[in-house]
């Protein structure tokens, strides 16, 4: 099958490497224009180009699909079906009509459950038990197409979103292979969402990150893994960044919100009050330092059984 192949970050890679290894002619690849990052600010390629390009495959990287130019480039390239993959554009209407076979929207949830940009962490912070991923008909709205296929996966304990988009990608590039021959013979019907339950996400922030201790233990473990890697969950301490890492809820505790308590447990030298609970800590980082278990933490830092976080 003739496919051009839209996706950006490392949950992309899994799926365009399953096309490719399945047979497929990939006739084009286009990922987001290459950003400045790291301490360098050097310009970097995003994780879908250097697989691309490690494949010889051409990549595109406009900054909009809207313009004449750039639909007639990609009609040249008479696709017979456009997968996309976390993409990061809102395709226009002139480009969700030139492949005979549409564009298919590979989305990591339970559609319509968590529509918009961080379902993977949407997922987490509400406490869901299951994720997965669908694959959609791309249409005009965001993430309001009809289903082609969908499967389900548990949420375990330590998932992060680091770690859950790992195991959705390849999921969903499983999914793609077994539907895309099942799509082009016209064997499913797309069904439509119910929009009676369907829920949205957010464009996650740096600030999001940031540790408000009024909030449950429950609830601020759950904000630890869903902001693992980015942008972390973090509060202050003598003036630097503290980024908790790896943590636990725990009954109990009626002293003021973000005061230090020494614990006993395996692997948890140290907890913090919250406004319900303590949040066992067992993994953290302090500004400019590496990673590092809590008893290792305090055996560095005096004083800090007892402080009050902000």
């Amino acid at each position: 099958m003739r496919i051009v192949f839209m996706g950006t970050p490392d949950f992309s890679v899994p799926v365009l490497e399953r096309l490719i290894a399945g047979g497929h002619e990939v006739c084009a690849v286009y990922t987001q224009p290459d950003k400045p990052g790291g301490r360098g600010r050097k310009v970097s390629f995003s994780p879908v180009k250097r697989a691309s390009l490690g494949h010889g495959i051409t990549v595109h990287q406009p900054s909009s699909l809207g313009s004449p130019a750039e639909v007639e480039r990609l009609r040249s390239l008479s696709p017979e079906v456009i997968v996309v993959a976390s993409f990061g554009q809102i395709l226009p209407q002139r480009v969700l009509e030139i492949p005979p076979l549409g564009c298919l929207n590979i989305h990591p949830s339970l559609l319509p459950r968590h529509r918009g940009p961080s379902p993977i962490a949407g997922a987490i912070l509400a406490g869901d038990e299951e994720s997965g991923v669908t694959i959609m008909l791309m249409g005009r709205g965001l993430d309001t197409g009809p289903i082609i296929a969908q499967e389900r996966m548990p949420i375990s304990p330590q998932d992060t979103t680091g770690l859950l988009s790992a195991k959705l990608a390849q999921l969903g590039a499983g999914l793609l292979e077994e539907t895309l021959p099942r799509w082009s013979s016209h064997e499913l019907v797309p069904n439509p969402q119910d929009e009676g339950s369907a829920t949205y996400t957010r464009l996650i922030s740096k600030e999001d990150g940031l540790i408000d201790w009024q909030m449950s233990a429950q609830e601020l473990e759950r904000r630890v893994r869903a902001f693992q890697p980015w942008p972390g969950c973090y509060t202050w301490w003598q003036g630097g960044h503290l980024k908790i890492e790896q943590a636990v809820p725990l009954p109990g505790g009626d002293g003021e919100p973000g005061g230090v308590v020494e614990l006993h447990l395996d692997g948890i030298a140290f907890g913090v009050q919250t406004g319900d609970g303590i949040l066992g800590v067992r993994q953290l980082q302090l500004e400019g330092k590496r990673a590092m278990g809590s008893e290792e933490f305090l055996r560095g830092q005096r004083g800090f059984i007892g402080a009050i976080l902000p």
